[in-house]
């Protein structure tokens, strides 16, 4: 089963229990997407991480995550959109899930669903699955609305599993906008403290809060997300070692070198070579 609709300003939002094989839908560039295990379990591959998903377990990734599937031993159903059909970041006030259910870092986000939360999920997802069959002037308008309640069910569960309590809530608001920042300006800016004025709080401040979020330090979030994004070139592009150390925002190819050899333990041509052999 696959359902797609396009929109007049090119955005897109897709249901389907096929995606390992939906050969169109791989050809749709910078989609987010939900996987959700209703059955079973599926093995995946993100960047060369393997994970595998449980039954009733969501995931949620960004446009950013190289997804492939390795097998798969059950039934599951993905939900894809694009920016153009509903922004993450113009609409965050709606449903709080940039630099949370969505970053380009290395931090995943998967939670496992009770049994009142699947009774919901099968609900939207069901009324989500109808509406691609109305043809009329609300159509667009309600696939939107149906999305945005998935985001915000995802969000909320999420949050849960993660302990966001009340008291914490001032916390996480900062620390997702962090993530957000460090997406938009990681090629050039690398230090807390770049991050930390932009929020206008000083990097102690920064460090105590993802402490008792219990995350990794603000300065790792950075250099995770110059890494993946080195990955990311280094494996799906051509581009040379130093083309990529220019666009991330380093100063020459070998200060590049050395930070992806203190991260991975690898060189970069070493890194591309040996992924490239190994598939």
């Amino acid at each position: 089963m696959i359902k797609t609709y396009y929109s007049k300003l090119k955005g897109v939002v897709a249901i389907t229990d096929t995606y390992a094989t939906a050969t169109d839908l791989h050809k749709l560039k910078r989609l987010y997407k939900f996987i959700w295990v209703k059955e079973g379990r599926i093995t995946i591959d993100l960047g060369h991480q393997e994970i595998q998903l449980e039954k009733d377990e969501v995931i949620s990734l960004s446009h950013l995550q190289h997804l492939e599937f390795k097998q798969i031993e059950g039934e599951y159903l993905t939900i894809l959109f694009n920016s153009n059909f509903y922004c993450i970041y113009g609409n965050d006030n709606e449903v709080s899930c940039s630099g949370f259910l969505f970053n380009g870092s290395s931090v995943i986000i998967r939670f496992m669903l009770n049994e009142a939360d699947r009774k919901q999920f099968n609900e939207i997802t069901d009324a989500l699955t109808g509406e691609f069959s109305v043809n009329d002037k609300h159509q667009e308008e309600m696939l939107r609305i149906l999305l945005k309640c998935f985001i915000i069910r995802c969000t909320r569960i999420a949050r849960k599993t993660l302990n966001i309590t009340q008291d914490k809530e001032r916390s996480f608001e900062i620390v997702r906008q962090y993530f957000n920042l460090v997406d938009e300006h990681f090629r050039e800016k690398k230090q807390v403290q770049d991050y930390a004025n932009l929020l206008h709080k000083s990097p102690k401040t920064i460090t105590n809060i993802f402490a008792s979020c219990k995350l990794q330090t603000p300065l790792q979030v950075i250099h995770e997300r110059v890494e993946a994004e080195a990955k990311r070139l280094l494996l799906y592009s051509t581009k040379s070692v130093k083309e990529i150390g220019d666009l991330l925002g380093f100063e020459s190819q070998a200060s590049f070198s050395r930070f992806f050899k203190n991260m991975t333990g690898k060189s970069a041509v070493q890194f591309r070579n040996e992924t490239v052999n190994n598939e």
